[in-house]
């Protein structure tokens, strides 16, 4: 760090199974470019190193060394993907490092008693289960519900939050829980077995290759169960338009972003931002990809927390203004969403939108959900 720059890093899947998620540190990158060419934050211009892991863990902690030793930087920024982030975990709270807005809604990245130089950004997994929960406790009370879950931290912290909000009546609702493991080519035979179980609601809590899959499977099998999907597979690019936009009508996800098909942000000024910084710093990038508005607003967050700790540019206080975050309303977010922190709350996100696909875009449905009240 010097008095004109500001040095960070992250790893991220540029190669390797999970690289549709690169486009988060493409756009945080990007973001970055534009900081900087409208002068920086507090004079310093923000220098993001964003390196390959492949989504391996191995990679991820050599990767990450590089950046503390090597490299220097003040901290890890954005880091995507429970894997990497756990192989890193204990090294960097050894080191005293910032890991900041992660990529991952793992319980795990939340935890400051544990781990108080690591912080989540979005809406951790078991707080969307409760969502969910909340949704069908009240739409749904007499619902009868499968839980098709991917058989890693991703898919039994949303399950455990699924069973915990649903309370004393998850046993009455729960009919059939399967898993899959992530290197199963197919979960045809999965979704077989949970439509025989007769239930009315699917919580498919899957990432967007599998949801595909069960998209077009309970299409193909008419099995007419409401389809809940994890926010992971939320993306039209990436899992609806796979799995047939006609199959995918009806189904559920849930959102804390505006959505740039919904025409209903068409005059938004928040959105009218965005597709102008994309059309200007990614113009090859396809801004529809809700991957970027994710890396956009992790990016955004980053820069108000940098903007509070001032000329006071330790790791310390970095730690400390990310802490203390209050009610910050980014220009991307849906209505009512505010990211809050302290010293015992490392979730910034708690609140989603449910929203139906249409055939086009996504709806929003009913209120805005607290996971936390």
């Amino acid at each position: 760090m010097t008095d004109t720059e500001v040095k960070i890093g992250q790893t991220m899947p540029y190669s390797g199974p999970a690289s549709s998620f690169a486009a988060i540190g493409r756009a945080m990158t990007a973001y970055f470019q534009k900081v900087n060419a409208e002068g920086g934050v507090n004079g310093r211009k923000i220098n993001l190193i964003s390196l390959d892991d492949g989504y391996s863990p191995p990679k991820a902690v050599e990767q990450t060394r590089r950046l503390i030793e090597s490299e220097e930087v003040l901290a890890i920024v954005g880091t995507f993907g429970s894997p990497s982030n756990f192989a890193t975990q204990k090294y960097l709270n050894a080191k005293k490092v910032p890991a900041l807005f992660l990529g991952t809604g793992a319980n795990r990245v939340s935890e400051p008693a544990t781990y108080p130089w690591s912080m989540g950004w979005q809406p951790n997994n078991h707080a969307k289960g409760v969502i969910y929960a909340k949704h069908l406790l009240k739409e749904r009370p007499n619902a009868k519900i499968a839980v098709l879950f991917q058989n890693d931290d991703f898919g039994r912290d949303h399950l455990k939050g699924l069973r915990d909000g649903l309370g004393d009546k998850a046993a009455r609702m729960i009919v059939k829980e399967l898993s899959y493991e992530v290197a199963e080519p197919t979960i045809d035979s999965q979704v077989l077995v949970l439509k025989a179980s007769g239930a009315d609601v699917l919580v498919d809590i899957s990432t967007p290759k599998f949801a595909a899959q069960a998209i077009k499977k309970t299409a193909e099998t008419k099995w007419d169960a409401l389809h809940l999907l994890s926010d992971a597979a939320g993306s039209i690019s990436s899992t609806l338009v796979p799995a047939g936009l006609e199959n995918s009508k009806g189904v559920i996800t849930m959102l804390f972003r505006k959505e740039p098909t919904d025409q209903t942000w068409a005059d938004d000024p928040g959105m009218r931002e965005y597709l102008a910084f994309m059309k200007q710093y990614m113009p090859e990038a396809n801004p529809t990809e809700t991957l970027h508005l994710f890396g956009y607003a992790t990016a955004q967050t980053f820069v108000h927390v940098l903007r509070d700790c001032g000329d006071n540019l330790t790791r310390e206080n970095l730690m400390r203004q990310a802490t203390s975050i209050k009610d910050l309303e980014l220009s991307i977010m849906l209505p009512g969403i505010k990211l809050n922190t302290s010293p015992t709350r490392y979730t910034p996100l708690s609140q989603e939108q449910l929203v139906q696909f249409d055939g086009t875009t996504w709806k929003s449905i009913g209120e805005v959900i607290d996971a936390e009240k």
